[in-house]
């Protein structure tokens, strides 16, 4: 894994409901707000006359469940502070059909907001304003004429959080309107989950969620998307979905959501997550038509989980001695955790799970294995020389291998946990584990292995929009290539891996023409792919280093490999099992 800049623990949807709004000739710049009156969730009423002797104010659209806007809330806490000296007030507008009064008080409670929230019930101002999304802001002059429209600053942007903002627009709309000056950038790009409106069209037609819906909504979202779980709110009921009905159809239209990248033309996988076109199409004919609930009798059964775990009950489980205190800002460095003794016995691993304990500071959770030569090497060179066991990552899911086949970690190996902490604006604590199913000796029929393909040399020159780099392994006995676990950082474009064969025939196994370093996945092949003793495995990867790519930390520098998120790697990682002597298969032949 990589070092990454701050970013969002649960991007399993936090990034999914992040979308660029454009900020070019912007028709609310200019526009004069007329008084108007709400309430905040205490009941108390707020007129924007009230603050006639401000003169300036910032009005900003939030939601208590928008990981954005739940990001932001301690940066804008702060400022509301800073600026109140200077005559300025700041008031939080929540439009959310589904935000509850309750709901924003353990909103305010949880980052310590004492600005104003205030209740804009049917989303009218919502509406009045032209606002689309949480959080995006409104400036006011003293003449209640809207002088800045856009992002709070650019910190934390689709799929490139930074560990601090370079610019500070909201800042520096204040700034300018109190030194009566005008606003150097009035409008600016922004992104956000989609205010969850007042639903305008009666609900209609022969698509419900009891009848249709809801079935798809299991098949796709519930696993992450339930209560105890790392998506950042539930859809596990008519009365969850509803108030998401349109972020759902755009990130599904938009191929965001479900996280899967794998080009369909290659390849069979078994943790395949995407939606088919009959999907998509029932789910958006539903929304189209209101979101009509249906009888509620025609509910298909919810599935079953087990809390806590996506693999089900762990047989062991390793946890961190202790908590681990995250600050509230900054970098932090990669901490290592020694969990459980040196083991007694051989483990045969055949599923394995990693969780974090604090999903809103956790980017990454990896369990090492050092062997019985390594037991005693520092832990932080884990990475280098220890046994990967699980991962998690954004989309990650839990680690499983084909019955009877178990990745073994050896008598005498020591277990670390390695942690990759996203500080998210407010102190925080983190104690995360790792759980593993296993097989017993007698039950393992062949031994999991685990590997990479590497290129380490490789140099990507300033500014190249395409640059292709190959690394290529042989293996030396016959195999069977069970799953694919493709990895490079921000300027990552697109992955393939392809077997060339020892008669010359080359075959894509996968092929990631979208790479998207926000989601960590793994693709499980649901049959396993035959390569006998002389096959190479080709790694075949694309990097963006232009000013293009909105993730590039820096275009204007050539890149090499290293661990850290504004460097590079190229790892195709790997697991395979010992192929009988002899054998082949069909795609062998």
């Amino acid at each position: 894994m990589s070092k990454t800049l701050p970013l969002v623990a649960c991007v399993c949807l936090s990034v999914a409901c992040w979308m660029p709004a454009a900020a070019a000739d912007d028709p609310l710049v200019g526009k004069q707000v007329e008084t108007f009156s709400l309430v905040d969730f205490h009941g108390r009423p707020h007129a924007l006359a009230d603050y006639d002797d401000k003169p300036v104010i910032a009005l900003v659209f939030l939601g208590t469940e928008c990981p954005l806007a739940r990001l932001y809330a301690s940066k804008l806490t702060a400022l509301a502070r800073e600026y109140a000296e200077r005559g300025v007030i700041l008031l939080g507008i929540d439009s959310n059909v589904h935000d509850t009064p309750t709901k924003l008080a353990a909103y305010a409670n949880a980052f310590h907001i004492d600005f104003p929230l205030l209740i804009d019930q049917g989303n009218a101002l919502a509406d009045r304003l032209g606002a689309t999304r949480t959080p995006e802001v409104f400036v006011l002059d003293a003449k209640r004429v809207v002088r800045y429209h856009g992002r709070i600053d650019d910190q934390f942007i689709v799929g490139a959080p930074r560990d601090v903002a370079r610019h500070r627009e909201l800042a520096a709309a204040l700034d300018a309107l109190l030194e009566n000056k005008e606003v150097a950038l009035p409008s600016t790009d922004f992104t956000g989950c989609l205010i969850a409106k007042v639903r305008r069209v009666e609900p209609h037609g022969d698509v419900t969620y009891s009848g249709q819906v809801a079935a798809i909504v299991n098949r796709h979202c519930v696993e992450c998307h339930r209560e105890g779980e790392l998506a950042p709110f539930a859809l596990a009921s008519y009365d969850e979905v509803v108030p998401w009905a349109a972020t759902i159809r755009e990130v599904v239209e938009d191929q965001r959501m479900p996280p899967w990248f794998a080009d369909p033309r290659y390849g069979t996988f078994t943790n395949d997550c995407s939606m088919s076109d009959a999907d998509r199409d029932t789910l958006f004919t539903w929304i189209d038509n209101g979101c009509p609930e249906g009888d509620p009798k025609q509910l298909p059964p919810a599935p079953t989980f087990t809390a806590g775990w996506r693999m089900g009950e762990p047989d062991v489980v390793y946890q961190m001695n202790e908590s681990y205190e995250v600050p509230a800002e900054g970098v932090v460095d990669y901490q290592y955790f020694t969990v459980g003794p040196k083991l007694e016995k051989d483990f045969w691993v055949s599923v394995a799970e990693a969780r974090p304990g604090n999903p809103q500071v956790v980017h990454h959770v990896v369990l090492f294995a050092m062997p019985p030569g390594e037991a005693n090497t520092p832990a932080d060179q884990a990475q280098q020389r220890g046994q990967m066991i699980g991962v998690y990552a954004p989309g990650m899911n839990p680690w499983r291998y084909p019955p009877g086949t178990a990745m073994k970690i050896e008598a005498g190996s020591r277990l670390v946990i390695q942690m990759h902490y996203t500080p998210n604006g407010t102190a925080q604590s983190d104690r995360s584990y790792v759980g593993l199913k296993l097989l017993e000796p007698s039950e393992v029929q062949e031994e999991v292995r685990y590997g990479m393909v590497v290129d380490a040399a490789f140099e990507i020159p300033p500014h190249a929009d395409n640059h292709e780099v190959v690394a290529r392994k042989m293996f030396l006995r016959d195999v069977y290539l069970l799953n694919l676990f493709p990895h490079m950082h921000y300027r990552g474009k697109s992955f393939k891996y392809e077997a060339e064969f020892p008669d010359g025939r080359r075959e894509v196994i996968l092929n990631v023409p979208r790479y998207d370093f926000n989601w960590q996945l793994r693709y499980d092949l649901a049959q396993p792919v035959f390569l006998p003793r002389g096959t190479r495995l080709i790694c075949t990867a694309h990097f963006d280093n232009s000013e293009g790519n909105p993730l590039n930390p820096d275009p204007s520098a050539a890149v090499r490999f290293g661990l850290q998120s504004w460097e590079e790697m190229l790892v195709g990682y790997y697991t395979t099992i010992r192929a009988p002597a002899g054998e082949k298969t069909a795609r062998s032949e």
